[in-house]
C-alpha cells in the first residue's frame, strides 16, 4: 500500500512525547495568565490538569493508563529533580545549618512515623465490640504507613517554596530536611516491610535496624562521592573534546543513583553527594559553553519531570482501581499528620535553639511546620506495597492521596498569604560582590585563628584543615592546568567578570568595557595581544612606577618586621628592644625641643593659679615643677633661665609637686619589663635603618 498505519510500532515513544508536550504547554500557559499563577501554585494547577485529562479518558470509555507507577517515578522522573537540587545546592548555608537539618530530618521523621503509626493503630482499635474493617489492621502495617506518610517531599517543597521566595535560612532548612529524610524513610519502609512478612520483631532486629540506617545513609553518600570524584577526574582530560563534557556530568550522576538503588541505599543522598562533590572541580575544567549547557539542561529536565509528576498524580487519582475510602482512617491520618508536624517542630526547635547563635523565632517555626508538604514519593512507596502482606493497600493509597491533596492545595495555597501576613523575611536577590567575598574570607580566617588561640577545635578549624587538604592534594589531582593554584578570590572575580559580561551582552545597548576579560576563554581569545588603554592615564609612567616601588618596599618591610605572637609565650626580641629604645630616645629629643621653643603661661582654673617651670635634679635631668600660685609668681618662666639656677639649693617644701623623669641608672630587670609592656601595647615602629624625620613620599 501507498500509506499504512502502524501505531503499535511507535505507541510508547509517541505517548511519552505527547505527555511531555502537554506538560510543557500547560506550564507555559499558566505563566501567560499572571493572575492565576499569583493566586494558585503551579503544582495545584498541574494536578487539576491531570484530573481533567484522567476524567476525559474515563468519559471516552478508555482505560486510564498506569502512568504513575513506581518504576517510572523512581527511575525516570525523580533523578533529574534531585540532581538539579544537588548540583546547585548552596553549600555554605547547607553546611552551616547541617545540625539543625539533621535534627529535623532524622529525629523529626522518626517522631512523625512512630507518632502517626502508633496513634493510627490506637484509633483502629477503638470500640472493639463493634466490628469494623479497621480492627483487622495490626501495629506493623500502621507503622509502615506512618513511615511512608511522615517524610516531607522535596518535589512539593521545591514547587511551593520557589514561588513564595522565602528567605534562605527557612528554605534550606525545609528543603534540606526533605532531601536528607530519604534515608530514614527508605530504612523504615524496608524494615517494617520485612517485619510484617516475618511476623515477629526481636531486640536484635531493632539493633540491626539502627545499623541499617547508618549503612543506607553513609553508603549513599559514599557512592555519590566516589562517582563525583570520577566525574571530576574525567573532566580533567576533556579540553580537546568540549562537546561531550556535559554528558559525563549526567551519566556519572545517574550511575550513582542506580548503583545506590541497586544495593537498597539512599539514591537521593547519592545524587546530592555526587552533584555537590563534582561541581567545584568540573566547573574549573569545563568550558563556559558546557557550563551553560549543564545549567539549562538540568533546569529543563527537572522542570519537565516535576510537571509530569503532578499531572500523573491527578491522572492516577481518577483511576478507581486502587481506592478504598474510609472516613475514620483518612480523617485521622490528616489530623495526626498536622499535629505530629507541629509538635515535632516546636519540640525540636526548643532543643536546637539552645545551641544555635541565630535562634529560630516563632514565625520561623510556623513556616517550617506549615511547609511540611507531602508528594509523589509517598504515593510511589505506597504503590510498591505487596497486597499479600498488606491487604489494606488500597485504603493506604487513598489516605496518601488525600494527605497529598490537602498539603498541596490547602497548605500550598495559603502559605504565601500567611508569609505576607506574618511579614516573614523574604529572599533578597542581592548580587555578591568582591567586597563581600573578601570580608567573608577574612571572617573565616579570623574565626579560625580565634579558635586556634583558644585551643577550641570548632567547625571553623576543621573547615580550614579541609580547605588546606583540598588545595594541597585534591585540586592538583582533579583540576587541569594552572587553575588548581588559582586563589579563591581570583576565581570568584573571574566568575563575576564573566557573569557581568554576559549580562552586558544580553542587555544589547550597553557598551562593552575596553579591557578584555581575563577569564578562561582560551578558544576565543586572539593570539596577539590587543593594545589596551591605560587605566591610570592621568599619571606618568615614572610616577606610577614610583608609587609601586614605595608600596612594595613598605609593605615588604612591614611584613618582615611584624611577628606573630602566642598567648603562651612572649619571648623578648633583642631587635624589637633596640627599636623601642631608639623610639624612646627620639621622642624625648622631640619633647625637649618643643619645650624649649614654647613658653608656658599661667592659667586660672576655678580660682587657682598654677605656674609651670622646669627645675633640674641632682642628675641633671629636667623635671616639671608645679608650684601653687602666689603674688610673687612670675607671669612666665623661661626654661633656659631656670636651668641656669641648678646650683641654687632648694628644699622639698619649696618644690611643691615635682614630676621627675626616670633616672638613667635603673635596674636591668625593670628596664626589660618596661620594654616587654611597650612591645605588647604598641607596634615596634619603623625599621631601624629608616630616618625618623624623612617624609614618606618624596
Amino acid at each position: 500500500p501507498v500509506l499504512d498505519l502502524n501505531y503499535e510500532h511507535v505507541q510508547t515513544p509517541f505517548e511519552i512525547s505527547l505527555w511531555v508536550l502537554l506538560a510543557s504547554l500547560m506550564k507555559l500557559g499558566f505563566h501567560l495568565i499572571p493572575r492565576v499563577s499569583n493566586i494558585v501554585p503551579e503544582s495545584c494547577l498541574l494536578i487539576v490538569v491531570g484530573l481533567l485529562v484522567g476524567g476525559l479518558i474515563r468519559l471516552a470509555g478508555e482505560e486510564v493508563p498506569p502512568v504513575m507507577n513506581a518504576e517510572v517515578f523512581f527511575l525516570c522522573l525523580l533523578p533529574p529533580i534531585i540532581l538539579d537540587a544537588g548540583y546547585f545546592l548552596p553549600i555554605r548555608p547547607f553546611m552551616e545549618n547541617l545540625g539543625t537539618i539533621l535534627m529535623f530530618a532524622v529525629v523529626g521523621t522518626l517522631w512523625n512515623a512512630f507518632f502517626i503509626g502508633g496513634l493510627l493503630f490506637a484509633v483502629c482499635q477503638i470500640n472493639p465490640g463493634y466490628p469494623l474493617e479497621l480492627h483487622q489492621l495490626e501495629l506493623l502495617p500502621c507503622l509502615l504507613f506512618g513511615s511512608i506518610i511522615s517524610a516531607v517531599d522535596p518535589v512539593a517543597v521545591l514547587a511551593v517554596f520557589e514561588e513564595i521566595h522565602i528567605n534562605e535560612l527557612l528554605h534550606i532548612l525545609v528543603f534540606g530536611e526533605s532531601l536528607l529524610n530519604d534515608a530514614v524513610t527508605v530504612v523504615l519502609y524496608h524494615l517494617f516491610e520485612e517485619y510484617a512478612g516475618a511476623g515477629t520483631v526481636t531486640v536484635l532486629d531493632g539493633f540491626l535496624g539502627i545499623m541499617s540506617f547508618l549503612v543506607v545513609a553513609l553508603g549513599g553518600v559514599l557512592v555519590g562521592a566516589i562517582y563525583g570524584l570520577l566525574a571530576a577526574f574525567t573532566s580533567r582530560f576533556t579540553s580537546h573534546m568540549r562537546v561531550i563534557e556535559p554528558l559525563f556530568v549526567f551519566v556519572y550522576s545517574y550511575m550513582a543513583y542506580l548503583s545506590a538503588e541497586m544495593f537498597h541505599l539512599s539514591g537521593i543522598m547519592a545524587l546530592i553527594a555526587c552533584g555537590a562533590v563534582m561541581k567545584p572541580y568540573v566547573e574549573a575544567n569545563i568550558s563556559h559553553k558546557s557550563h551553560t549547557t549543564i545549567k539549562y539542561f538540568l533546569k529543563m529536565w527537572s522542570s519537565v519531570s516535576e510537571t509530569l509528576i503532578f499531572i500523573f498524580l491527578g491522572v492516577a487519582t481518577v483511576d478507581g482501581k486502587h481506592h478504598s475510602w474510609n472516613w475514620v482512617f483518612v480523617t485521622a491520618t490528616v489530623i495526626l499528620c498536622l499535629v505530629a508536624r507541629v509538635m515535632g517542630v516546636v519540640g525540636l526547635t526548643y532543643i536546637i535553639n539552645k545551641f544555635r547563635i541565630v535562634k529560630l523565632t516563632t514565625k520561623d517555626q510556623f513556616i517550617i511546620a506549615y511547609g511540611g508538604l507531602r508528594g509523589a514519593i509517598a504515593f510511589s512507596l505506597g504503590f510498591l506495597l505487596d497486597e499479600v502482606h498488606f491487604p489494606k493497600k488500597d485504603m493506604f493509597l487513598t489516605a496518601i492521596i488525600t494527605v497529598i491533596f490537602f498539603t498541596v492545595f490547602v497548605q500550598g495555597m495559603t502559605i504565601k498569604p500567611l508569609v505576607e501576613l506574618l511579614a516573614v523575611k523574604k529572599k533578597q536577590e542581592a548580587k555578591r560582590s568582591i567586597n563581600e567575598e573578601i570580608h567573608t574570607q577574612f571572617l573565616d580566617h579570623l574565626l579560625t585563628g580565634i579558635e586556634d588561640i583558644c585551643g577550641h577545635y570548632g567547625h571553623h578549624h576543621w573547615k580550614d584543615k579541609l580547605n588546606r587538604f583540598n588545595k594541597k592534594y585534591v585540586k592538583r589531582c582533579l583540576i587541569a592546568g594552572d587553575r588548581c593554584e588559582e586563589p579563591q578570590l581570583i576565581a570568584f572575580y573571574h566568575k563575576m567578570e564573566m557573569k557581568q559580561a554576559i549580562e552586558l551582552v544580553e542587555k544589547g545597548g550597553a557598551k562593552m568595557p575596553a579591557i578584555p576579560s581575563t577569564v578562561s576563554m582560551q578558544n576565543i581569545q586572539p593570539k596577539k595581544a590587543v593594545p589596551q588603554e591605560r587605566m591610570l592615564g592621568q599619571l606618568s609612567k615614572g610616577k606610577e612606577e614610583e608609587i609601586r616601588n614605595i608600596l612594595r618596599t613598605n609593605l615588604q618591610r612591614t611584613r618582615q618586621r611584624l611577628h606573630s605572637y602566642n598567648r603562651h609565650t612572649l619571648v623578648a626580641d633583642p631587635f624589637e628592644d633596640g627599636v623601642i629604645l631608639r623610639k624612646k630616645n627620639v621622642m624625648e629629643k622631640k619633647v625637649w625641643i618643643l619645650l624649649n621653643k614654647t613658653e608656658i603661661r599661667n592659667r586660672q582654673i576655678f580660682g587657682f593659679f598654677f605656674a609651670y617651670s622646669m627645675k633640674p635634679t641632682a642628675d641633671d635631668v629636667p623635671t616639671i615643677h608645679v608650684d601653687l600660685a602666689s603674688p610673687q609668681s612670675p607671669d612666665s618662666v623661661n626654661l633656659v633661665d631656670e636651668l641656669k639656677k641648678k646650683s641654687e639649693p632648694t628644699s622639698d617644701a619649696d618644690e611643691g609637686l615635682v614630676m621627675r623623669a626616670p633616672s638613667q641608672n635603673r635596674s636591668e630587670e625593670s628596664d626589660r619589663e618596661q620594654q616587654k609592656l611597650m612591645r605588647c601595647l604598641s607596634d615596634p615602629g619603623p625599621n631601624a635603618d629608616e630616618d625618623e624625620d624623612e617624609p614618606f613620599l618624596p
